[in-house]
């Protein structure tokens, strides 16, 4: 593909009006009176639908025709002039367009309130009885990543934050009708009213004498879709007033005031006269004593004053269902939870940190590969050495192939060291039969296991369950490696003592030698090696690990597979 570099083009000069690319030069047709005539239009073809040519000369024409240094005039009479002028007043039009261009309002900063996911427990527990039966050990971010995918496995915490003096930085309050959640207590009353009006107060319309005269035309609110009535109606200005305080307090007046529209359809007009045609009057229910409200405002005024402290209450922790927290009512709250939710998704580390607690409350163990990625499985590795630890036959086979093989598997595991024997296949035929019944393929049945393979899959259970043997999510097979030994401590120097003190050492040397004990000194236990976790896999302390915050997670999702597990598996005979 070719560059404007590579074409040699001058993209500057291109882009301008063809009167300004080239540079001014004097008038080459000054000799030229006009009367010489005027060339016909040439055509590339006079084919049907072939394109023309535009015109470069005559009178209007403009292009080369006319001078760089002709005067341009600024109102009609040549093409040019009144060409170019036209350019100009496009850039003032938009000018004016920018400036009536309405500014957009920055988006509201996010409340400080704590958001954290929690796995379902259920679902943990279930996770974990099948990496108890699976033995296979499975990377802690990826399982984090997992449950953040649904919603029906999490919930969401919210809870307050406090600043350095104590107090909230922001309040949480919850209306105990449905248990959402809200920032302000003027957002829960508002919600209450709006969504369970019914349960404490009954309208009640009643009859009364329509307005008078003839009315073709109502204004309606553009944006809420409320009839405010004639422009020349005398309660006109104060619905409009009390709509602009109710719903949109936040808009200035005047913006508000321009997206009314005038609507002249009989039906909205009749629906707006029905309306005044009838007064509503609420009666307030779970009240001891009958009481009528002539108008919504009141309606509000009592519910403050009756049913708030009951209904609206404030709250320093509160957890909502994953389900609901994908649609929470209070928009302040629903782009906190969200935002959190994408930063969650790609390094689940809070999810994480909670499910390794949930997993070692179950007995799961912990540990990392390649000092990076952190494992849960059934057991920590630990290393079997087989040349002082007695084990069967068959325990040294299966660690020795699995040695043998990098990508060792189970299956390749069991053909290996207890390959299924050829099955003969024997076929009866009988021709009355066959020659009556069509032909239908039969798919051969699996063997069963053989006693040898058996043998080999409870062994390799045994080794998995002690952490002797490492069966990842992907199915590979890895053996627990011998530890690194410590470097030795260095020898500490000598101090100076008194001669009293090295007369008493000296003497109690001689006394008791520690050739004739049989045991070693202190000096040779300081420099005897002891064992660690090897290079490629590190055990994580219990109960609750936390993860390693340079973790990168698995981008590939993998479902957990369900495994049958050998529930004959028993500890191997001792050779």
């Amino acid at each position: 593909m070719s560059t404007a570099s590579d074409l040699d083009l001058d993209l500057e000069n291109l882009f301008q009006p063809a009167w300004a690319q080239a540079k001014a030069e004097p008038n080459r047709f000054e000799k030229f009176t006009g009367d010489e005539g005027v060339r016909p239009e040439r055509r590339y073809s006079d084919k049907p639908g072939e394109r023309r040519a535009p015109r470069r000369d005559g009178p209007g024409g403009g292009g080369d025709r006319r001078g760089g240094d002709r005067p341009q005039r600024a109102g009609g009479g040549g093409g040019g002039g009144a060409k170019f002028e036209g350019r100009g007043n496009f850039g003032r039009r938009d000018d004016r367009s920018a400036e009536r261009r309405e500014p957009v309002a920055p988006p509201a900063p996010l409340p400080e309130i704590n958001v954290t996911f929690l796995p379902d427990e259920k679902g943990v527990e279930q996770l974990a009885r099948q990496i108890k039966i699976t033995g296979r050990a499975y990377p802690l971010f990826q399982i984090a990543q997992l449950v953040l995918q649904k919603p029906e496995r999490y919930s969401v915490q919210l809870g307050v934050k406090k600043k350095g003096d104590g107090t909230i930085a922001q309040p949480l309050f919850i209306c105990a009708l449905d248990d959402s959640p809200w920032l302000s207590e003027d957002e829960a009353v508002a919600h209450a009213l709006r969504n369970h009006f019914a349960t404490f107060y009954q309208a009640e319309r009643t009859a009364t004498e329509p307005p008078k005269g003839t009315y073709t035309f109502v204004a309606q609110c553009g944006m809420s879709g409320v009839i405010l009535g004639p422009p020349n109606y005398h309660d006109y200005q104060n619905q409009l007033r009390k709509l602009h305080t109710e719903r949109f307090s936040r808009m200035p007046f005047d913006v508000f005031k321009s997206r009314v529209k005038i609507v002249k359809d009989e039906a909205v007009v009749k629906k707006w006269v029905e309306d005044l045609s009838f007064t509503t009057e609420y009666n307030c229910l779970n009240v001891a004593e009958p009481l009528k409200l002539a108008s919504m405002e009141a309606v509000e005024q009592h519910f403050r004053a009756t049913h708030k402290d009951s209904i609206v209450k404030p709250v320093d922790n509160l957890i909502v269902a994953g389900v609901p927290s994908r649609s929470l009512r209070c928009s302040g709250l629903q782009r906190l939870v969200r935002g959190e939710w994408e930063h969650q998704k790609h390094f689940p580390l809070t999810v994480a940190t909670k499910l390794s607690q949930q997993f070692a409350s179950h007995g799961l163990q912990f540990f990392k590969v390649n000092k990076t990625v952190t494992h849960v499985a059934v057991a920590r590795p630990q290393f079997l050495d087989l040349e002082t630890t007695p084990v069967s036959e068959n325990i040294k086979r299966i660690v020795d192939f699995i040695n043998a093989n990098a990508k060792a598997t189970r299956k390749k595991l069991v053909e290996a060291l207890a390959p299924t024997p050829a099955q003969p296949t024997v076929i009866e035929v009988n021709p009355e039969a066959a020659a009556a019944a069509p032909a239908v393929p039969v798919e051969p049945a699996s063997p069963a296991p053989t006693p040898e393979q058996t043998a080999v899959v409870s062994d390799l259970h045994w080794l998995v369950h002690q952490g002797h043997v490492l069966e990842f999510a992907d199915g590979r097979l890895e053996t627990a490696k011998k530890p690194a030994p410590r470097p030795p401590k260095p020898e500490k120097k000598p101090s100076e003592k008194p001669a009293a003190e090295i007369k008493t050492e000296s003497t109690a040397t001689e006394a008791a030698p520690a050739a004739a004990s049989g045991t070693a000194t202190p000096a040779e236990a300081a420099t005897a090696p002891v064992s660690e976790s090897p290079a490629h896999v590190e055990n994580v302390a219990a109960p609750a690990p936390e993860p390693v915050t340079s973790e990168s997670p698995a981008p590939a999702e993998s479902a957990l597979p369900a495994e049958p597990a050998n529930q004959n598996a028993s500890e191997p005979p001792v050779s």
